[in-house]
């Protein structure tokens, strides 16, 4: 990266000079001309400006001794002890990552009264479980948690961090990024390690039309976040496996600004990303009404209905049953999608499914080059037909 230098004393006429950028990036401010936010970088004005007006300078990269951070970290999510399903799919990505640069594989685990809980952990061939047991940690608090983990950070130097996007995950790791100044990418779909130990991070970008992909050669730690879903978890040993290391942190970094008046529990719900059988309702769906059939099906099958973005926009269901990169990431079993077009949005949120059965009367559909059954045809008339099939079925 580099940046503009204006030299003032060799612009001349302010005006004159300004024509010369096409993205309208210069103007005068209190008889000075000033570079704005418009700026492409193209380098034009240093080749047509008035000479010596204009200079690039490239900035000093940061430089850092990569040989110093060693180990592939993971964030244990969990609340009162009861572990997020997410922390093992990050751990079995760990392990694979770990491999490739011959490193070892942390658990990090905040808390209070965690020492026995912890072991879980040990069942997923971690190295080390990292514990930081203190009734200042018992609940949440995005305070005394940030200083908690830079002070693991700080003391182990893990070359990257996995975190999972829950609404914790999603607090935690950008404030731990800004704390220790380095990168942080969200929402990851794809993690790689190369050689030189920097973390390939790759993720849906500009509405899921194409794959960025990003990489923080030159800072460490590197934090990624990765959805619920996303990943593959490991199967778990029956034998416990690793070590639990006890931290301790001094007190006064565990003083918050932050008071918890009052928890008030949620009351239980099923959550789309947790079923095995999905129905979804796409725009082929004409009104309202008709998403009763949709419902029968689900019921009869023993699942859930959830829809893409259009459905959930008109209000037609909750945001919280919408499937894709807006919504959620989903890997059931078996999942059926009804009208759905399969934009490239919502098929990244479903494509991990070990069952994908599409129905569309559009043989040109894209859904169709996602799913592994497809049935071209009016879903009025699938539908019902299916649903009484599964009805004769079930009385048999």
């Amino acid at each position: 990266m580099g940046k503009l230098v204006v030299n003032q004393d060799k612009i001349g006429k302010i005006q004159e000079v300004m024509k010369i950028c096409p993205f309208g990036a210069m103007e005068e401010v209190e008889g000075k001309l000033q570079i704005n936010s418009g700026c492409k970088m193209c380098k034009l004005c240093v080749r047509k400006g008035p000479e010596g007006a204009f200079e690039f300078v490239e900035e000093e990269k940061p430089s850092i001794d990569k040989s110093l951070w060693k180990g592939i970290a993971v964030y244990v999510d969990h609340v009162d002890g009861e572990i997020h399903p997410v922390t093992y799919e990050l751990i079995g990505k760990a392990k694979e990552l770990a491999a490739k640069v011959n490193h070892p594989v942390y658990a990090l685990m905040l808390g209070n009264d965690i020492k026995d809980k912890c072991r879980e952990v040990l069942h997923y061939g971690v190295d080390k479980v990292f514990i930081y047991d203190d009734k200042n940690l018992a609940r949440f608090n995005i305070e005394t948690y940030t200083a908690s983990f830079e002070d693991f950070v700080n003391k182990l130097k893990p070359t990257a961090i996995l975190v999972g996007a829950t609404p914790v995950g999603r607090q935690l790791a950008p404030r731990l990024a800004a704390r220790l100044k380095t990168g942080l990418t969200a929402d990851c779909t794809i993690l790689d390690m190369t050689e030189d130990t920097d973390l390939v991070q790759i993720r849906p970008a500009f509405g899921g039309n194409i794959m960025a992909q990003i990489v923080t050669p030159n800072h460490r730690p590197q934090l990624a976040t990765v959805r619920y879903k996303v990943m593959n978890a490991p199967k778990r040993n029956s034998e416990e496996a690793g070590e639990i290391v006890e931290c301790s942190i001094e007190p006064e970094k565990l003083i918050s600004n932050i008071k918890v008046l009052d928890i008030i529990p949620k009351e239980k719900e099923e959550f789309i990303e947790a079923s095995d059988v999905l129905i979804v309702a796409g725009r082929g769906i004409k009104k309202e009404e008709d998403l009763k059939m949709i419902d029968e099906l689900a019921e009869l099958l023993g699942g859930q209905v959830a829809c893409t973005r259009p459905l959930a926009e008109n209000g037609w269901m909750e945001v919280k049953r919408q499937v894709g990169l807006s919504g959620r990431t989903v890997r059931p079993k078996l999942i059926i999608t009804c009208g759905v077009s399969g934009a490239v949005q919502f098929t990244a949120g479903m494509n991990n499914a070990e069952n994908i059965i599409a129905i569309n009367k559009d043989e040109n559909a894209p859904i169709f080059k996602t799913a592994h059954y497809g049935i071209v045809g009016d879903l009025y008339e699938i539908i019902p037909g299916l649903i009484e099939q599964i009805k004769m079925r079930k009385e048999a």
